[in-house]
């Protein structure tokens, strides 16, 4: 047997000795997180309130299904109108998989709602309720491997959230040129979304994690060294975009919902 309850460890009966209020962040992380949680939920099946010309939630874009409302498909609708019990099935629930998945399998965010949710350890020098370890060898955590495949679709979804940004800059009428509170939301998401791709580790491995000889690879040395940068950061970018993709969506469903004017600076 492993873990706390190996023989060979001290036989301590606290759980923990340290004395300052360790499980304080543990809970605000669990908060924050299960908050997320049950808005993102709301709002993948609420399948309203998603588009407000020329803005959209970045919960529905891109927006695949002939579900989707007028205006608000970038790509085109190669998803048919799915429907379970009458009830048809959201655009957002076509998607949110990818950028969930990029997100779970984070290794920050491991460390986050493993030591939040599962108390695996809950915090330095405090002792955890499992009786062994097994990694992440076994399902489910054995999806996390994946994590290298959700990244690439992350890029993929990043690009399509930067051109939501950029047409974002039109007004209701679709003329160019104009600038609004929308606009500048949108493209704050898309750029802490990709500070948040560039500063993860598998970013950093694929640049130049492989390369054996750095002086014959002198562009991807760089990218490399810019991207190892970030990386100090990808705690605080996992955050702030964390924030700021929620905050998007907020302000296009208070737009599009009628509750607030998109107001535009010129």
């Amino acid at each position: 047997m492993s873990g706390v309850f190996s023989p060979t460890r001290a036989k301590i009966k606290e759980r923990t000795l340290r004395t300052d209020k360790w499980w304080i962040e543990p809970l605000i992380t669990f908060s924050v997180l299960i908050s997320f949680i049950f808005y993102a939920t709301f709002r993948a099946f609420e399948n309203a309130n998603y588009f407000a010309e020329p803005l959209i939630s970045p919960f529905y874009s891109p927006c695949l299904s002939t579900a989707c409302v007028k205006g608000a498909s970038l790509i085109g609708t190669p998803i048919g109108t799915l429907a379970i019990f009458g009830m048809v099935i959201s655009p957002a629930l076509f998607i949110l998989i990818f950028p969930l998945g990029f997100r779970m399998t984070c290794y920050y965010y491991r460390k986050a709602y493993y030591r939040s949710f599962w108390m695996s350890p809950p915090a330095c020098a405090v002792a955890e309720p499992h009786e062994k370890y097994t990694g992440e060898t076994r399902a489910p955590l054995i999806m996390q491997n994946a994590h290298r495949w959700f990244f690439y679709a992350g890029l993929v979804f990043n690009v399509l959230l930067s051109i939501d940004a950029i047409l974002a800059f039109k007004n209701t009428d679709g003329q160019w040129g104009h600038m609004s509170v929308g606009s500048l939301v949108l493209l704050a998401n898309a750029t802490l979304l990709w500070g948040y791709s560039a500063s993860c580790h598998t970013c950093r491995h694929t640049l130049g994690g492989r390369l054996k000889h750095f002086s014959k690879h002198p562009i991807r040395y760089k990218l490399w060294t810019q991207a190892s940068a970030l990386n100090h950061y990808h705690q605080q970018f996992a955050w702030v975009s964390l924030f700021g993709v929620a905050f998007a969506d907020i302000y296009v469903r208070a737009v599009a919902s009628g509750a607030i004017t998109n107001f535009y600076f010129f």
